[in-house]
């Protein structure tokens, strides 16, 4: 029998206690070679609260863990009775897999790393004046001379002390005049 990707459906916020409960049980019980992976997949993502950028881990799909094994009936009873654990995604009582290209699809989501939210867009060009509306240099304007979008920064040109100084920002703390 090989193995094939499943759903379970768990209380939300006990995705990575599930992962560790099921993981604990495997090991005592010397199931490894059934169960090949438990994954719960997160994204980076960048939010900004009271002016500061954090990046943080989120779960991309609350309530929901995947997981590789060979099923069969003792399996099924093991993973179905874990704490935290409702129950299987399928039609009625029957467990049902994910194909390889959804799951590959949700594992390359998951490595990519920053997620479009993280990665933010700005409509801004080399040569545009823009004025900084977050950090120490808020207030200040000056001219776009570098942008770097894989970053979400750019170099600003702005004027201190009468001389043309170089500040590196993010896209957040800029925007355009």
């Amino acid at each position: 029998m090989s193995s094939a990707w499943y759903v379970l459906h768990t209380y939300s916020g006990h995705e990575n206690r599930v992962k560790l409960t099921l993981e604990q049980r495997i090991l005592e019980r010397q199931m490894q070679e059934k169960l090949n992976q438990v994954l719960v997949p997160t994204q980076e993502v960048a939010e900004i609260k009271n002016g500061k950028r954090k990046v943080s881990s989120k779960i991309s799909f609350p309530g929901y863990v995947f997981v590789k094994m060979e099923l069969d009936d003792e399996l099924w009873y093991i993973v179905k009775n874990t704490p935290g654990v409702m129950g299987f995604v399928g039609m009625g009582n029957e467990p049902t897999p994910l194909g390889d290209e959804e799951v590959e699809d949700i594992l390359k989501a998951t490595e990519e790393g920053p997620s479009e939210e993280y990665k933010q867009a700005i409509d801004i060009a080399v040569g545009d004046k823009a004025k900084i509306v977050d950090g120490p240099f808020t207030g200040f304007s000056g001219v776009v001379d570098e942008i770097n979008e894989d970053k979400s920064k750019l170099k600003l040109m702005i004027s201190i002390f009468g001389r043309s100084t170089p500040v590196e920002l993010e896209f957040f703390q800029i925007e355009k005049i």
